[in-house]
Parts: C-alpha cells; structure tokens; sequence
C-alpha cells in the first residue's frame, strides 16, 4: 500500500491519486461502535459548552450521522426522521411511534447503546411526555440548533471517509456502465429506470435522479425524467445514498462529434469546475472559493452563468449541507466533503471530493471515462469529458 504524502495540486504528482490520509488500513479499520463513540463525545460536549440537558435529533440526515450509518426513513424522500434521538450528557433515547420501534431497535440502532422508548401511533402528543419521564427540560432540537449544530457532521470520520469511498465507487461504477450504454431513441425514464436498478442492487438509494435529452440539457438546470428520447445528447444527474452518505454526480453523453459551441462550453465549465475544487482547502472561506469560481466564470466569457443555477457546497449526509454563495460564512474544514457543479446552459461538471490536509479526492470518479486537464492559475485537474458515443 502507498503511504507515501498526499497528492497536492503543485507537488507534480498523479492526478487525483489517493492520499495517504484517506487510506485505511484493515488492520486499523474503525467500526461502528467506534465511530458512534465519536458522535456521542462530539454531542456531549457540545451540550456542555451550550449547558443544554439534550438535543432531540428529528431529521433523517442527523440520525444516520448519529448511529453510524442507520436508516432512520420510510419514505426515500422523508427529511423528518422515523424516530427522534434524545441525545443526553450520559444516555441516548430513541423515541419513536410502535410501528416503527420494533425494527428501529432490531435493524439501525440494536446493541450500540441506545434506550427505546415509544408511543401509539394514533397517539403523537405522548412524545411529549417521554421527554419528561427522562428529566429533559433544557432540551433543542437539531433544526433549532442550526449551523452550529451541523457542523458537528463536517469532519469526517475514518469509517465515515471508508464508506463514502465504497459509496462513491460503486456510485461511479453504475452510472458509467448506464451512460456507456444509452441507445439512440431511448427515453429520459429508461435511463433513470436502469440507473435506479443498478444502484438499488447496490444498496444504493437514488435520492435525486435527473435525466435530458438533447434541448432539454440547455433548457432545465433540473430535469426530472420525462417520456422524452435522445436523438443525439444526454445528461445523467444522480444523488445516491447508502448509510445516510450522499454522493452527487453529473455525466453527459453526446452521439456524433460536439458542435463547436458545446465545446466551447464544456471546456469552460470544467476549468470553473477546476477553479472551485483547487481553492477547495482546510481553513479556505467559501465564499472566498465561490469568488473565484465567478471570476473564472468571467474569464470564460459567462459572466451570468452562476446565478442562473446553485453551484453546489459542503455536503455529507445532506445533499447540500450548505451552498457556497457570496455571503456563505462557512470554512472548509479538514475531511470535509464538497459537491461543486458549475453550469453553462447545455453542459455541467459535478463530482463529490473530499477535503484532505493537503489534497482532494474525487470520491465518485467513472471507470475509464475520458477525461480534459483543466487549468486554472496553473494548477491542473482532471475533469470529466462528454462522451462521444
């Protein structure tokens, strides 16, 4: 195993290559007992320094950061959690209705040291008095908590960067396959349909799904699938989940030779692409990473093109946990994940990369995908192509 220093964007080196920092050794491989265990040092004290008694956990994404990688949802969209976690300084509660406590208990939570405690389901008011019975007054929730409750999230833990690369790898496996075997007059929901397929064999949930064909791609920023079928052009966006993780990542296929403008386009927006990922450092303001990126976009000749779309952010558990804007007030912290996508009509970049001391790594790279050497301010970044089919 390579355990020579991380890749740095001026040190020479292969592009995009593991950094030692994100490698983890089998024999030292955190478990989830582990991980938990950091959760629960990094909550309590918080509650401390807060002098609150609890923080109730409602949301889905806060659940699955908790206990490890649980599955707290029914529904795949849900944001509200199946249960609630009352994290206290010196136990952990899982409050939920009886439908959902019997496999809340056997399947996400059973055995890493958390209390059950339910309610009838017809009877929600009851929650309230299962707070009481635990002698929780001074309790917040993690949505009133906001910002500095989220950012508990932000840096990574060692299982947590192992699962995201498992996450990004078979992400990126099953989009390249789906893209490289798009047919000409195949419809927008045939390709989302089988990209659904391979990621769900894969215990991958695809929580986003965008799929367009030809004008579509440079009419929406967001486009749902539709009965619609590729005569020449096609963009594939997914947002796939596994253990609460969130990779983001956009591909786009052309049969024929590109148009020159399309082109022109594409090689633009990979090198904003590269101007984002570049600034995208350990202790960097975003909003200082955003500037650039507009900037970038200026010296392409689209100045406009970034307020006609997001362009993406911190992310983990969440699909965005925040988007980088001009008045973001966030910092890059270290082991942090970002999913940038920078757009000129017709065409898009998106990967989701992990933040290191001293480096980026794509974490949804597609095998054997062609790819461009973006530069800006002489660095230099391998960016995904069009796929000329």
């Amino acid at each position: 195993m390579n355990n020579t220093p991380p890749h740095h964007p001026n040190s020479g080196r292969g592009k995009n290559e593991y950094c030692s920092w994100l490698i983890v050794k089998e024999r030292n491989r955190m478990t989830r007992a582990e991980e938990i265990s950091i959760k629960r040092e990094r909550v309590r004290r918080f509650l401390r320094e807060r002098e609150l008694d609890g923080v109730l956990m409602t949301r889905q994404s806060t659940f699955s950061w908790y206990t490890g990688g649980g599955n707290g949802f029914v529904a795949l969209a849900s944001v509200e959690a199946a249960g609630s976690i009352l994290a206290m300084r010196d136990r952990d509660v899982l409050i939920t209705d009886n439908i959902e406590a019997p496999r809340l208990e056997a399947e996400e939570v059973g055995g890493f040291g958390f209390e059950m405690a339910s309610f009838p389901w017809h009877r929600p008011e009851e929650r309230a008095k299962v707070l009481e019975k635990f002698g929780a007054k001074n309790v917040a929730t993690d949505v009133e908590l906001g910002d500095a409750f989220r950012q508990l999230r932000y840096g990574l833990t060692e299982r947590e960067i192992e699962r995201y690369r498992l996450l990004g790898k078979d992400t990126g496996t099953s989009l390249a396959e789906v893209c490289r075997n798009i047919r000409l007059g195949e419809s927008e929901f045939g390709i989302a349909g089988r990209l659904a397929e391979s990621l769900f064999f894969k215990e991958i949930t695809p929580i986003v799904l965008l799929v367009a064909a030809d004008d579509r791609v440079e009419k929406f920023r967001h486009p749902i699938p539709t009965s619609r079928k590729v005569g020449r052009y096609a963009m594939v966006v997914v947002c796939a989940r596994r253990g609460g993780l969130i990779v983001s990542v956009t591909r786009l296929v052309h049969f024929g030779n590109l148009p020159p403008d399309l082109r022109r386009r594409h090689d633009s927006v990979v090198r904003v692409d590269a101007a984002f990922i570049a600034h995208t450092r350990p202790g960097a303001k975003v909003r200082t990473v955003f500037e650039k990126a507009v900037a970038a976009y200026r010296a392409e000749g689209f100045e406009d093109e970034w307020q006609l779309h997001h362009q993406g952010g911190g992310t983990g558990y969440e699909p965005r946990d925040f988007k980088g804007a001009p008045d973001c007030s966030e910092i890059v912290q270290a082991h942090q994940a970002y999913a940038w996508n920078p757009s000129i009509a017709g065409t898009k970049s998106e990967d989701t990369i992990l933040v290191g001391p001293e480096g980026f790594k794509v974490l949804s790279e597609t095998p054997d995908w062609p790819m461009i050497e973006a530069t800006f301010e002489g660095q230099t970044i391998a960016r995904p192509d069009i796929l000329i089919r």
